[in-house]
């Protein structure tokens, strides 16, 4: 059997030709990436996946405003027991829970914050109770 084409196939159309011409100048040889598998091939489909890879990527939040301030007051108290001094405790405290009344004053559209602010001295006396 011989690898002859039919006639009239024969051709080679522009883009054939610039990817061969790019091929033989080596333009493809040290592309990121190349000879591994695409990522999240197995994965179901997802049609906001560049938009949620973006975001991650840009370190962004889809979380309703509420809910994110929730989640930053649970990490100020965390940030607040570990805090070397005092005084960086009582100020991460203090910063969180300017952002707390304020949204309790002026709530955001979505989910309530459901949350009051900290008592700056207890949170202070849990954590010189815990250091010892």
């Amino acid at each position: 059997m011989t690898d002859r084409k039919p006639p009239g196939v024969n051709f080679e159309s522009w883009v054939d030709r610039q990817i061969r011409e790019a091929e033989a100048r080596g333009e493809f040889a040290d592309l990121p990436g190349a000879g591994k598998p695409l990522p999240d091939l197995g994965a179901a489909h997802d049609d906001l996946w560049w938009v949620k890879r973006k975001m991650a990527r840009e370190g962004l939040s889809v979380l309703p405003p509420a809910l994110a301030l929730r989640k930053e007051a649970e990490d100020a108290y965390e940030a607040a027991l570990d805090a070397p001094s005092e005084r960086a405790a009582r100020k991460i405290l203090e910063d969180v829970n300017v952002r707390i009344r304020d949204m309790m004053y002026k709530p955001p559209p979505g989910p309530p914050l459901g949350r009051k602010p900290f008592d700056v001295e207890g949170v202070l006396a849990e954590r010189r109770a815990r250091r010892g």
